[in-house]
Formats: C-alpha cells, sequence, structure tokens
C-alpha cells in the first residue's frame, strides 16, 4: 500500500476544492511506488483497477487536457441555493424517479452546472464539444490515457443526477432541466470492462485499465455483498452503508438513495445511505482543536472516560446527508459542563459516527423489509474496537471486521481481474473474504432505544441552522 495525503482547499464557507493536476500527480506517484514496494515483476501485473470518491467534479479542455477550474469535491454546498430552486419548481419527483437521488449539492450534477454557468464561455464550448466533464475516475483515465478516452461507469455515473439507471444511459430531461450539453459527458461501460491502456511511461509496462466503480460500489463489491440483503458500512472520512437489492431499484420513502452497483455484466442496484461527516471529525479533532497529533490516539483518549457524560457532538459541518438531507445544518455540541473534559468530547466525536450509521440501518430495514442479520464493515475507522462495538451495540446485530479493510480498493482490484480473466466468477471471488473480528452486541436494546432518541433530540438541534431565519 502506498497513500499521499493532497490538499484541501476552502476558498469560501461551505465551499471545498481539490487541485486537479495534484490529484494526478499523487496517483501516479503512489502507484510508481506501491509497485516498487510490492517488488513483482510489471510482467506479472495483469490489469489495473480504478476507484474514486464519486461525487467529485472536473471540468477540461478536450485538446490541452487542462482543467478549467479546480475540482469541487463530494462536501462542496455551493450549490445548496440552485438545489432549492430545482425543489421549488418540483423536479425532485422527477430526479427520484431516473436516478434514485435526492436533490443536493452533493451530487455532481449542479456542480457541473456551476461550472458552466459562472466559467466564462464554458457552456458555449460545452456544447461545441470542445469541453470534458467526469468524476475523478475519468480525469484519470483521460490523464493516463494521453487526451484520448472519455469513460466512466454506472456507479460513478449514477451519482451524477444525470444518468438513468434503469436504462443505464444519460437522461435527456434531466440534461435538460440542468442544461447540461451531452458532448461534455462520458461513454458509460460495465465496472469490468477494458476501458484503455495505461501506457509504459506511468509503470513501465503498457497495463489494461480494466476496472472502474466508485468507492462505495467497489467497497460493497471487494465485501462479496454479491447477493440482496447483504450490507456493508464504510468507516472513511464520510460513512457510506449499501444494501444490494439485487435487479431491483428499491425507491427509499426513508430519506435513503437507491445507486447502481458495479456491474460486470446485468444491472444490480443498492440502497445507499450517506454520513457527510464520519472519520472527518476526528480529522477535525486533531486539525483545528489539537486534542492529539495523530488520529490513531482517539480511542485511547476516548476510553479513559465510561461513557460520553451525556455530551452529543453533532459534526454537520457541511450540512446533514441520509436520512436528513438538511443543506443548511451546522455542527453542534449539546450537554457540555463544568465537568466536560477532551475525552468525553472525545468519545462523543466517536459515537456520533455510530448514531449517524445506525440511522442509516433503520431507514434500509424500513425500505427494504427485512432485517439485517449482520453488517460488514471497513474503512479507517473500522479499526477502532471502541466504535466498532458501540456500533453492534447501537445496532443489535453483530458486526463483522474482515481481515482486508481496505476493502474499496480490493474491489476495483475484483473488477480488473474480472475483465482479464484472472479470476472466473464472483463465487470464487467471495471464497477470499476472511473474517479478522466478529463484535457482538453488548448493550440492552432499551438503553440502546434510549441513546438513540437522545441522539434524534441532539441533531434537531442543529437542522437548519444556516437557513432561512424566521
Amino acid at each position: 500500500m502506498a497513500q499521499r495525503e493532497f490538499r484541501q482547499i476552502y476558498p469560501d464557507l461551505g465551499w471545498v476544492e481539490h487541485d486537479p493536476k495534484e490529484i494526478f500527480r499523487t496517483q501516479r506517484d503512489v502507484a510508481r511506488e506501491v509497485v516498487q514496494k510490492a517488488k513483482v515483476s510489471l510482467n506479472d501485473v495483469m490489469a489495473v483497477g480504478i476507484t474514486n470518491q464519486r461525487e467529485t467534479t472536473l471540468l477540461w479542455d478536450r485538446q490541452t487536457g487542462e482543467p478549467l477550474h479546480n475540482a469541487i469535491v463530494w462536501q462542496d454546498r455551493r450549490t445548496a441555493p440552485m438545489c432549492d430552486e430545482l425543489k421549488q419548481v418540483g423536479a425532485e419527483s422527477l430526479v427520484a424517479e431516473r436516478t434514485g437521488l435526492v436533490i443536493d449539492p452533493y451530487f455532481s450534477g449542479t456542480k457541473l452546472a456551476w461550472l458552466l454557468d459562472e466559467i466564462p464561455g464554458a457552456r458555449g464550448r460545452a456544447e461545441r464539444g470542445e469541453l470534458a466533464f467526469g468524476t475523478v475516475d475519468t480525469w484519470l483515465v483521460w490523464q493516463f490515457t494521453g487526451n484520448r478516452t472519455h469513460v466512466t461507469d454506472p456507479s460513478n455515473a449514477s451519482r451524477t443526477m444525470l444518468f438513468n439507471i434503469h436504462t443505464n444511459d444519460w437522461d435527456p430531461e434531466l440534461l435538460k432541466l440542468l442544461r447540461v450539453p451531452r458532448a461534455v459527458l462520458p461513454d458509460v461501460h460495465p465496472s469490468a470492462h477494458s476501458f484503455g491502456i495505461l501506457p509504459a511511461s506511468v509503470l513501465g509496462e503498457p497495463l489494461i485499465i480494466g476496472g472502474i466503480a466508485g468507492d462505495q460500489q467497489a467497497a460493497l463489491f471487494g465485501q462479496a455483498c454479491h447477493k440482496p440483503g447483504m450490507a456493508k458500512n464504510t468507516y472513511g472520512t464520510g460513512c457510506f452503508m449499501l444494501l444490494h437489492t439485487g435487479d431491483k431499484v428499491v425507491q427509499s420513502k426513508n430519506g435513503l438513495v437507491a445507486t447502481s452497483c458495479a456491474q460486470v455484466r446485468e444491472k444490480e442496484f443498492a440502497l445507499e445511505g450517506s454520513v457527510f461527516i464520519g472519520g472527518a471529525v476526528v480529522q477535525w479533532l486533531r486539525d483545528e482543536l489539537h486534542f492529539f497529533s495523530s488520529s490513531s490516539e482517539i480511542e485511547r483518549l476516548a476510553a479513559s472516560v465510561l461513557d460520553s457524560g451525556d455530551v452529543f457532538l453533532v459534526p454537520a459541518f457541511t450540512g446533514l446527508g441520509a436520512p436528513y438531507w438538511d443543506a443548511h445544518a451546522r455542527g453542534a455540541m449539546i450537554g457540555l459542563t463544568r465537568g466536560t473534559s477532551k475525552a468525553h468530547i472525545a468519545r462523543a466525536a466517536l459515537e456520533s459516527i455510530a448514531f449517524q450509521s445506525a440511522e442509516l440501518l433503520e431507514a434500509m430495514q424500513k425500505d427494504a423489509g427485512q432485517r439485517l442479520t449482520e453488517l460488514r464493515v471497513d474503512g479507517g475507522a473500522s479499526a477502532n474496537d471502541l466504535l466498532m462495538q458501540f456500533q453492534a451495540d447501537l445496532l443489535g446485530v453483530p458486526v463483522l471486521r474482515p481481515k482486508v479493510l481496505e476493502t474499496t480498493a480490493l474491489g476495483a482490484a475484483y473488477l480488473a481481474g474480472l475483465t482479464v480473466d484472472l479470476w472466473k466468477s464472483r463465487e470464487e471471488l467471495a471464497s477470499h473474504w476472511t473474517l479478522e473480528k466478529r463484535f457482538e452486541p453488548r448493550m440492552p436494546r432499551g438503553e440502546a432505544e434510549e441513546k438513540m432518541a437522545r441522539w434524534r433530540e441532539a441533531v434537531s438541534r442543529a437542522r437548519n441552522w444556516a437557513g432561512v431565519r424566521s
């Protein structure tokens, strides 16, 4: 494994950007580094898979490959007013029916519309076919293949608010609604597909780019959740819970979204709940409040007290995702007393991750009409035993942590391997899944329900804080 952080750019309140060239450079460099670390011959490398954050939005010049603007990151809220306007004109049912999504600044469609509106001449150039839009997967393939290949897969396309998940194609009515020219959009292929060739100049040998999937669908695939009713939760910067629903699109009545799975051949779908601030709340304690110098220290600090002392931290720094979809919510801490310590706040921060995830699972069980028997977990924060035990306690079902926590990268590798026949079937892939630790619920259900009710009360205090004042 090789990793590099890149800069987070905050040009205005609620705005978050990345430098597209820095994204490309860091990914090229970690790919080179990991090949050196692994000490494998490039003759043994069969294919490359890409997995990416799904809603971060880029726009660039087709001739030069130069970006027209910084990438607008998934957490960015600048298009909240545009989303409010779309709701006011009654577009919610059309968007839900065609895309499975709700109208929210999280998704890339309004970010693209904003770029076309705000960059002088961009819309006209897009209509003439001079510009290309993409999420990070599309940007990387374009750059790696030398400005030739403009592609994505259904798991990324389904997060744009422009893609019809029933027809597996861009939707003309939605393009019209957001005034997005068809010429700016990439071609959509199955997630396991020969997308292009990584040239020898990148790693030393030409390699097939054989798999692309958005991070959460890649993790679902990497967790071997291939059958309806299987679910996983990824604890990264945000938290993302997906429940496989087979070949059926389940329209949520409880604030979740329907989304396309990573697709090998047939269309497959999932219900998804998104928590915007998961592990990022730990980064906030580290970087802004300087509670500790390393994120891994939070477990010891939080475990030094028996509980949070009735302190609740609602980390709605960029609004609330599922099941609330409140772009105007803001972070809140409640229940502070003179005896509240750093340890209580650290514990409340960790518990906020589990509370938000528990709300997702409740909504999922209502929508799917079935009770889950287990939850598979992955992502950096799932290594935290205190958090995983509290999660099992709140849910009342076992939490299963696999030996390989980087299931997002694993899912992309699996997809690429299927494309080049390294593996023959998903059943073969599922046999690789190995349990590292199982967390059984210990908390009485009545106590868990009381804690959830208290959490919801805290959330109600954070709702619509940045919205219209009466």
